[in-house]
């Protein structure tokens, strides 16, 4: 198992926070590992919800399906999701306002019998793009 975390605090509320995590049309604008959703983003946010992503992990594209696994809309948003190679990898965004800012922290963790063989390098390059999208998503704010 591999996993990585980032957190950053960003100077708007978690309602403008919320919806750029959410725009899906505007995703990639912020989130470095992401290169598209082959059949759109989610539609409706909802507990059991599935959508598709293509994306780059250590350098790699990788096709994984999520499924929806916690909703708090405006506070939490987990999801889980299948990849290549048997690795099943779990992302959790958690917002806690502060006022005029928001602290969001994402949390990840990749699991599967590949996952042992590149641990440590994909926890390296997985925790780096965790902290690219914090400051790409961080400066769309400002």
């Amino acid at each position: 198992m591999a996993e990585v975390s980032a957190e950053a605090r960003i100077d708007a509320p978690a309602d403008k926070v919320w919806a750029r995590l959410t725009d899906w049309p505007a995703y990639g604008e912020w989130n470095a590992t992401h290169t598209s959703f082959p059949k759109g983003g989610p539609e409706v946010l909802e507990v059991g919800g599935t959508f598709e992503e293509n994306m780059r992990l250590m350098g790699f594209p990788a096709e994984v399906t999520w499924t929806i696994d916690e909703l708090q809309p405006g506070r939490v948003l987990a999801i889980r999701g299948k990849g290549p190679m048997a690795v099943n990898v779990a992302t959790r965004y958690t917002l806690t306002p502060d006022g005029a800012t928001t602290s969001l922290r994402i949390d990840g963790e990749f699991t599967g019998a590949a996952v042992s063989l590149m641990a440590g390098k994909l926890k390296d390059s997985a925790t780096a793009a965790l902290d690219e999208s914090l400051r790409r998503l961080g400066s769309l704010m400002s």
